[in-house]
């Protein structure tokens, strides 16, 4: 049993095919650590490509992800930071602009606010909005590339933003499940910026890194250089889609699809494909299925996803210009060859991301499924609001802050 008085945090990441719950807390022998004390998942039959689709069934995937978490942590969760999936993601970029009227023309926070909430005055359609609103860098009379203006003298100060918006109707799907799981959503985080505070250090966040998530339903797309969020997106391509593929092309059902392609599925990156056969026995029935076909199938929609993720990178003008490379995270990311196979087709260095220093129930989440829950718990520690303001960390040891992230997103309820 944990001290109760002492602050935890909670992720939730509720998936296309399961949803994970993560609890920590600073470690109480190393308060500069952060540790994990809960940990619990749940199957999820209720989502499609990221979107609620039936309520009761995500709710009660959420509860029962949420009950197991508890269990072994032994703290009540009522609230907690929550992503948000889907293909219905969008974002765009954004400047703002104000006039400093302080007499000795000092830029002080409040001006900081104000010029940030400038710039997120743009026309969005009525069944859309703002989900979370990223600084890139401040410009102050003409000069540019200013991470932090406070304190600095000038008369007319800009800030460019990167902004994400999301479907209004798909946000009030997913916080109705969360109502009925009796959930409070503390803050919405997009799944792959959750994955980069998991896996990314500063140096990765300063080079400039891409994170694909790859899951069972979606790829989250989150590129970051000098410590900010430059470019997101979601695709709707996954594992699943693996699977299905698997089912048409060696003419079998949906089970034994996921089955051959959990055990036997990988990326040749080149090398000699085995011609052989390989044989399951399923209800007493002998099923033979060729090598050969399953990598050809594997490697054509694996393909197809690094196609659109070259796309978004050309958007950006960041295709092959990454020094941070590919990291991957997400189900997906455990498919045999999959790292040297992005190494090839975007021409970046490319790894399986690995969680960063963690104290506490580590083992628990040292799988890449669990990455993007971990980056939620940790987003809920730091996006803790002060005197009502979102983005600013409170009581939190900021030795921690230091150890995890730099970069703090603005992130609206």
């Amino acid at each position: 049993m944990y001290d109760q008085t002492f602050p935890h945090y909670v992720g939730i990441d509720i998936g296309t095919s399961k949803v994970r719950c993560v609890i920590g807390m600073p470690d109480q022998n190393n308060p500069d650590q952060l540790s994990i004390i809960g940990y619990g998942g749940a199957n999820n039959t209720g989502m499609r490509k990221g979107n609620v689709v039936y309520v009761d069934e995500v709710a009660e995937s959420i509860v029962q992800a949420v009950t197991e978490a508890e269990k072994i942590a032994g703290i009540r969760v009522q609230s907690a930071t929550i992503n948000v999936n889907g293909a219905h993601v969008e974002s765009l970029n954004s400047r703002g602009v104000i006039a400093i009227s302080a007499a000795n023309r000092e830029i002080t926070d409040e001006d900081r606010w104000r010029v940030e909430e400038a710039a997120t005055i743009v026309q969005l359609p009525p069944n859309r909005e703002i989900v979370q609103v990223f600084t890139k860098n401040y410009r102050l009379d003409g000069q540019e590339n200013l991470k932090d203006p406070v304190g600095m003298q000038g008369v007319r100060l800009e800030a460019e933003t990167h902004i994400v918006t999301a479907s209004t109707p798909a946000l009030k799907n997913l916080n109705a499940a969360l109502d009925k799981a009796q959930v409070v959503p503390n803050h919405h985080a997009l799944s792959s910026l959750a994955a980069s505070e998991a896996v990314l250090n500063r140096q990765q966040k300063e080079a400039g890194t891409v994170v694909l998530d790859i899951g069972a339903g979606t790829t989250n797309i989150a590129v970051i250089e000098d410590g900010e969020v430059q470019h997101v997106a979601v695709l709707p391509i996954g594992g699943i889609h693996i699977t299905n593929d698997l089912a048409i092309g060696l003419k079998t059902d949906l089970d034994i699809a996921e089955k051959v392609k959990l055990e036997y599925a990988r990326l040749s990156n080149g090398d000699k494909v085995n011609s052989g056969k390989i044989k399951l026995e399923i209800s007493k029935k002998i099923l033979t299925f060729s090598y050969e076909d399953i990598f050809m199938i594997t490697e054509a929609r694996v393909d197809e996803l690094l196609d659109y993720v070259e796309k978004e990178l050309r958007k950006i003008q960041r295709s092959r210009k990454l020094p941070g490379g590919v990291v991957l995270t997400g189900g997906t990311s455990k498919l045999p060859g999959i790292a040297d196979f992005t190494r090839e087709k975007l021409q970046l260095p490319a790894r399986v991301g690995q969680l960063r220093p963690i104290g506490g129930l580590a083992e628990k989440v040292k799988d890449p499924e669990a990455f993007t829950a971990v980056g939620l718990m940790m987003l809920d520690m730091l996006l803790l609001p002060i005197d009502g303001v979102g983005g600013v960390v409170g009581k939190t040891n900021t030795k921690i802050l230091k150890s995890i992230t730099r970069y703090l997103p603005r992130i609206r309820k």
